[in-house]
């Protein structure tokens, strides 16, 4: 229940950003947690548990486990105006203070129990295929190849990638490091192709053709390409010429909507010229929580936090011990970039992170 005179700060999207403010803002302020899904997923580990499911027990995090205080709607956000968020669920919430952090559009299971069977499935689909396809050479597509190599060496993996080179969104060294690591690992990898995902089957075997021609087997496949932004319902609302001509919300310096005084977006949603990668959404979270408790407290403008755009930095896990890091003047692979990362994947500094314990759920 809102108290009397309690700022009213709204946050769409309970990912890695949104959840974020909610935890930090709970005590500050009266809050709404409006997320089409019951929990909060540390998205970056959860190819991991595709071969490993109850790593998900401590990645596949209830909202109500780390935000205790303020409301929860389990709903998709339909519309904003100047003063209020309308839900897919019809509920009319108003605000103060607004937070955009929808990120990718990515569809999955409104309920955590849901979710973690979600991946006992997906498991299951691994461990009974004799040869899997990988489509898709971005980070997720590499990291799948990398776990599923790592703990099932007998599969027979395939990945195809329609560039020149994988992980183009980071440099070539690092490109050709992983390519030879994945290699040594049996990675049959295709670049500059396509794939058509609808198979012919040929007796016990289903086959898929690329855009050259090529015939690959596989018992089953991953699509790993890019997912939209969750930016296209904004179209139509008072946020429509916020939006870029990607569907990116435009934000100044302090992580504000441009032009707006009370509306903020963080994470892969903002058209911030940086990678677009977890931590760097935690750090925006923590600049718009530490600018809205400034604001609520009626602290001046030029006190505001300000966010700058970081430099091409990125870790590529591969398997369980070994990762490839790019870093601004150093690109590096094998064990020590693993260590940094693959071993935990950042969960337990994530849930502790969250006021979790960071190892029993």
């Amino acid at each position: 229940m809102k108290k009397q005179n309690e700022e009213r700060v709204v946050i769409l999207g309970g990912g890695v950003a949104g959840s974020l403010i909610a935890k930090s803002l709970q005590f500050n302020a009266h809050v709404t947690l409006v997320d089409p899904k019951e929990y909060f997923e540390i998205s970056w580990a959860s190819l991991r548990a595709m071969v490993e499911p109850s790593f998900a027990e401590r990645t596949v995090i209830n909202h109500r486990d780390y935000f205790t205080k303020g409301d929860l709607v389990t709903s998709n956000a339909v519309s904003v105006t100047e003063t209020e968020v309308l839900t897919a669920d019809g509920h009319q919430i108003e605000y103060d203070y607004l937070v955009i952090a929808t990120g990718h559009a990515d569809p999955v299971p409104k309920l955590r129990s849901e979710r973690l069977h979600q991946y006992t499935e997906e498991n299951e689909k691994i461990k009974s295929a004799h040869s899997i396809l990988i489509v898709g050479g971005g980070p997720t597509g590499v990291e799948l190849a990398g776990e599923i190599a790592v703990d099932f060496p007998d599969k027979k993996i395939t990945l195809v990638h329609k560039g020149p080179r994988l992980l183009e969104f980071i440099g070539a060294k690092a490109a050709d490091k992983t390519l030879k690591w994945l290699k040594s690992k049996k990675v049959e990898v295709k670049l500059e192709q396509a794939v058509d995902l609808n198979s012919t089957t040929d007796g016990d075997r289903t086959i898929y053709q690329t855009s050259v021609g090529e015939t690959i087997e596989a018992d089953c496949h991953f699509l790993c390409t890019g997912k939209p932004l969750a930016s296209t319902w904004l179209k139509e609302t008072v946020l429509k010429n916020d939006l870029d001509v990607q569907g990116r919300i435009k934000v100044d310096e302090n992580l504000r909507v441009k032009g707006r005084s009370n509306i903020f977006a963080i994470g892969d949603i903002t058209d911030i010229s940086e990678l677009k990668q977890g931590f760097l959404a935690q750090k925006q979270a923590g600049v718009v929580a530490k600018n809205l408790r400034q604001m609520m407290e009626g602290g001046k403008e030029c006190w505001r936090e300000t966010y700058k755009p970081h430099p091409a930095m990125a870790i590529v896990s591969l398997g369980r011990n070994d990762a490839v890091a790019q870093f601004p003047f150093l690109t590096i692979s094998g064990r020590i970039p693993g260590f940094i990362k693959s071993r935990d994947l950042f969960v337990g500094k994530t849930r502790k992170q969250m006021g979790l314990n960071p190892h029993i759920v």
